[in-house]
């Protein structure tokens, strides 16, 4: 789609349209749709982010906690969105050894534990070994730290995931 196609759905196509970028939270398209017209690309990212960084905690919480974790129950047993299936194939997660499975079910036993909601990474910037140093390094931050950084990576996966859809300047 276009951008000029983007600017003349109405909400309800909007959010149809566009839903998907944030997993699981398709609240974010439909007050974003508020901000149109979109001048490109970028404009409607930054719309949308908008709307997910001004949130208050607990819709922000429950965006986090709608991730699948990494190579978790979802993905072993293929109940993953196609768009969450598709990112962690990209960082090689869907070819791991039962090993590698056991020490990924494991980390995210412990962040979960520590942080109450999933290990949220762009899996499409990363590959199986960053993601596990992000999971050790991670463990260090506070809980307001983590949450602003899970945001952070949201904001590149919902990025990535439109610029698979919408076409740029």
């Amino acid at each position: 789609m276009t951008i000029k196609q983007i600017n003349s759905l109405g909400q309800e196509q909007f959010v149809a349209k566009l839903g998907f970028l944030f997993e699981g939270s398709p609240w974010i398209a439909e007050q974003a749709w508020h901000a149109r017209p979109f001048t490109g690309l970028d404009d409607l990212h930054q719309a949308l982010c908008r709307v997910m960084y001004e949130a208050t905690q607990e819709p922000q919480l429950s965006l986090i906690r709608a991730h699948p974790d990494l190579v978790g129950r979802a993905a072993l047993s293929g109940s993953l969105t196609p768009e969450s299936t598709r990112e962690q194939a990209s960082a090689g997660l869907d070819r791991l050894s039962p090993e590698e499975v056991a020490t990924f079910g494991r980390l995210n036993e412990q962040y979960k534990a520590r942080f109450a909601f999933p290990f949220v990474i762009c899996a499409r910037e990363n590959k199986k070994e960053s993601i596990l140093s992000g999971f050790t390094g991670r463990m260090n931050n506070s809980r307001d730290e983590e949450i602003a950084t899970a945001l952070h990576e949201v904001s590149k996966i919902a990025y990535l995931r439109l610029r698979d859809v919408v076409q740029g300047e």
